[in-house]
């Protein structure tokens, strides 16, 4: 490594865990894989392929089980060393060994994520420099990949009032560095994307927000991002995050359909995508299928943060999605606009707080990539049966004969419409939408 240290240097901390393996159904290990047989090809491309899942570092990693009711309930062997300095790297170590036990084919962490306590601009640069040569020695050690990078733009008291849209200019610069530097570090680490969350980018009371102005300056922000993306020959896509609240009253990346909005307005709807998460699709009033039918539509999906919510709290628990039938009514919704791009399946998503052994952990993501697989496997089979796709297409099959392509002609105004009917006597009669006959559909195929 850049600065002679070794990236095995520390002690394993996950030892006595087997690497994760595909062993079926059938098993009784519970360090294996049940439905996650990564070279299965489904729908012509390897499970692998499909789901591109990711470790995210910041809910494994760096958070020790504390709430805002209590400290924290983990005592994790990279918490507590001599210095700051040492607990970063030791903390990448243990990631990295916990990345490769999984098998997963990537990582995505904030900046803060993998730094050492850096309270001034400058510390956070300099660090950030220096884990970014650690990383890239674990990628080339480990072979995992980078999924995307994201700069904390919320944690630091200075971003109480967000960070791009701070009605502070030195406050937006700061966070303006923050971006180009770690958009920089997840393109020399060969990142497949880039997100904005706009974690405090938003207000609690427009007493004190200038709303117009706000805006504005966030559009013009992610310009300037986009505009550097291609200064410094990153290819990848960049992402933003939609979420209606919390830890704002209100953020302005409300859901998908507000995002492509937003975008437009600003001309840079064909260069920015989203990055779904399940749970804040469920805070804005959404399903998890309806926000990936959205952003198909709209042409703007990019990557997910898998997790979901807990109907019994009106909060972001970011707990893992376990919830077979409802990832795959969302793949059936993703897999036929070609699936996921540079995009994947994030695990932004966090053991309990009174799951407290190392243990834990593993099963937490064996839970989840079961899960996704078992998802893509019952979506795979009813897209191969085309029931679904057959009912749609009858459905709406009216919008093919003369009478839709004369009502959605260009030329045709509401008035010939209204001609028409009148002329024709057109009394249009419900045919039946079937809806429980394809929720039965969905079940029967759920594996």
């Amino acid at each position: 490594m850049a600065d002679g240290t070794s990236t095995s240097g520390f002690d394993t901390v996950f030892g006595d865990i087997p690497e994760i393996k595909f062993e079926g159904p059938d098993t009784e290990n519970l360090f294996a894989y049940r439905y996650y047989d990564k070279d299965q090809v489904v729908l012509g491309k390897r499970m692998e392929d499909h789901l591109r899942m990711a470790v995210c570092y910041w809910h494994t990693f760096c958070w020790d089980g504390y709430d805002i009711f209590g400290a924290g309930t983990f005592d994790r062997p990279w918490h507590n060393p001599a210095n700051d300095r040492e607990a970063a790297d030791r903390k990448m170590a243990a990631a990295f060994e916990f990345f490769s036990k999984l098998g997963l084919p990537f990582y995505c962490f904030h900046d803060v994520d993998v730094c050492e306590y850096s309270p001034t601009p400058d510390e956070l640069s300099n660090n950030l420099a220096r884990m970014k040569d650690r990383l890239g020695a674990y990628q080339d050690e480990t072979g995992t990949k980078l999924l995307w990078g994201t700069a904390n733009l919320f944690s630091h008291p200075r971003y109480a009032a967000g960070g791009l849209t701070n009605p502070d200019p030195e406050v937006a610069a700061c966070a303006a560095r923050q971006v180009r530097e770690c958009l920089e570090v997840t393109h020399a680490l060969g990142g497949s994307n880039y997100v904005l969350w706009g974690g405090r980018e938003g207000y609690d009371t427009l007493l004190n927000t200038d709303l117009s102005r706000e805006l504005e300056n966030f559009g013009r922000f992610l310009a300037k991002v986009v505009e550097h993306k291609y200064k410094i020959g990153f290819t990848g896509k960049i992402l933003i995050e939609p979420k209606p609240h919390e830890p704002m009253y209100h953020q302005y990346d409300f859901d998908s359909a507000s995002i492509h909005g937003f975008l437009q307005r600003f001309g840079i709807d064909k260069e920015v995508h989203v990055n779904i998460e399940p749970n804040h699709a469920t805070l804005s009033g959404h399903s998890f299928a309806h926000e990936i039918a959205t952003a198909v539509s709209l042409g703007v999906m990019g990557s997910i943060d898998i997790n979901c919510g807990n109907y019994q709290n009106g909060w972001d628990t970011d707990q893992f999605n376990l919830d077979i039938r409802d990832i795959t009514l969302a793949l059936i919704e993703l897999l036929p606009s070609g699936g996921l791009d540079t995009g994947g399946f994030n695990f932004d998503a966090k053991v309990r707080r009174q799951s407290s052994d190392l243990s834990d952990l593993f099963h937490a993501h064996i839970g989840g990539v079961d899960a996704l697989a078992r998802a893509l496997l019952s979506a795979a089979d009813l897209l191969e049966r085309g029931d679904l796709a057959k009912l749609k297409a009858e459905r709406y099959a009216g919008w093919d004969s003369d009478l839709g392509q004369f009502m959605t002609a260009g030329t045709t105004s509401l008035a010939d419409i209204a001609d028409r009917a009148k002329a024709e006597g057109i009394d249009g009669t419900h045919s039946s939408g079937r809806q429980e006959y394809l929720e039965n559909l969905v079940n029967r195929s759920l594996k």
